[in-house]
């Protein structure tokens, strides 16, 4: 085992790290706030938008989360070029960069997977809690906010934190999209410096303690929810 060359990358693993957490948090929060609604109306309808949400989550789910980054990065990065007037629009810098599709493909492949749970969970919430809260007089959306999602999280929260893991072991998919987060930084290392192992076993390092510090987090807003009295 040599290590000479860690010293010198440093620098650029901590960077990698960094654009990991993001691409984590990014698809995170704006892949929930699509998977709230891709769950709640295939329970509630209306029938054709539960059916486009129930075919969207089968063709993400369906699809390898490889082909669809290529997909949005290849076919839909390259459309906006051939759009008249966009490269002197403020918007190209954004668009000509790889890490806005990455966080795309990301957040859809976690709407997908979470809108299919979130499915299951919201129709695991007794109905009798439901009436009872008409009963008294609330709204549909106050419902939904206090006690429908809440109770709906409260069942799947264990299986939330085991789909983000895995959404945190899928991003060294985007390193194929020219976005060097810590596997892209380790490929590198790899090629620079025909160290094989130890730039590996880095890698392995890093996933395990951010899958860690996930777990730590999860599990600490999991005991905080409250447990239904037996």
């Amino acid at each position: 085992m040599e290590w000479y060359w860690l010293p010198e990358y440093a620098p650029r693993f901590v960077e990698g790290v960094w654009l990991t957490i993001q691409l984590l948090l990014l698809a995170m929060f704006f892949g929930m706030a699509i998977a709230i609604p891709v769950g709640l109306v295939q329970v509630t309808g209306p029938r054709p938008l539960a059916w486009l949400a129930k075919a969207f989550t089968t063709l993400i789910r369906g699809t390898p989360l490889l082909v669809q980054i290529w997909l949005v990065y290849y076919g839909l990065g390259s459309l906006f070029p051939s759009i008249p007037g966009i490269r002197e629009s403020f918007l190209w810098p954004v668009l000509r960069d790889a890490f806005p599709y990455a966080v795309f493909a990301l957040t859809l492949s976690v709407a997908g997977y979470e809108g299919e749970i979130l499915r299951g969970a919201f129709r695991s919430v007794p109905n009798g809690e439901l009436e009872a809260a008409r009963a008294m007089g609330m709204s549909r959306f106050t419902i939904l906010r206090r006690i429908w999602l809440p109770r709906a999280l409260q069942n799947v929260f264990p299986t939330l934190t085991g789909e983000f893991i895995l959404t945190l072991k899928a991003t060294p998919l985007v390193s194929t999209i020219t976005i060097y987060e810590a596997f892209g930084v380790g490929t590198i290392v790899r090629q620079e410096t025909y160290r094989i192992y130890e730039p590996l076993l880095l890698l392995a390092a890093i996933y395990a303690f951010l899958t860690l510090i996930l777990v730590v987090i999860f599990r600490y807003f999991e005991n905080r929810i409250p447990k239904r009295a037996l």
